[in-house]
């Protein structure tokens, strides 16, 4: 097994979580379990796009958010590059009427093209330096593994919101 196999398996994990998030969820989507709290659609939609900003950086290709028309159908008072990182808890709050299947289309959008890009991935690439302005600089294999670290974390905490909500 190579280390882009396990890049691989790691997104497929990823992909197969987000779809278990949403499914079948209802109002809770949106719903904040306290005041300052991000709602599961939220989370979902910031783990997504860290995902496919990140991938598109290491990748040299455009954000899916950006060239497949995800920006405009979302529809969300944000500018097209906002990710979530930074966002106040009032930005976090204007985050409404988007549906589950919305989420699921982009995440899935963003997933195929990372699977694209790793598919072309050799072990060699995996060094190679994409931000010089950290000590020691960010390779490749760095920032894909942050992205699935994050993923993941905002993942659990989806989970658990939903498990709260849910009783």
């Amino acid at each position: 097994m190579t280390s882009t196999d396990l890049l691989v398996d790691a997104f497929g994990r990823i992909d197969e979580l987000v779809a278990e998030v949403l499914d079948g969820i209802g109002p809770e989507l949106l719903q904040r379990p306290a005041e300052d709290a991000n709602p599961i659609g939220w989370l979902v939609w910031h783990l997504t796009r860290i995902q496919d900003d990140h991938v598109a950086g290491v990748a040299d290709r455009p954000q899916v958010w950006l060239k497949d028309g995800w920006y405009e159908r979302f529809g969300l008072p944000y500018p097209p590059e906002a990710h979530g990182f930074g966002q106040t808890t009032a930005e976090v709050g204007q985050f409404q009427d988007v549906t589950a299947e919305q989420l699921l289309g982009y995440h899935r959008a963003v997933y195929a093209q990372t699977l694209d890009f790793l598919e072309g991935l050799k072990e060699e690439d995996l060094g190679r330096v994409v931000d010089r302005s950290y000590r020691p600089p960010v390779t490749v294999a760095v920032r894909l593994v942050s992205v699935v670290a994050d993923d993941l974390q905002h993942l659990g905490q989806a989970a658990y919101v939903r498990g709260l909500l849910r009783g």
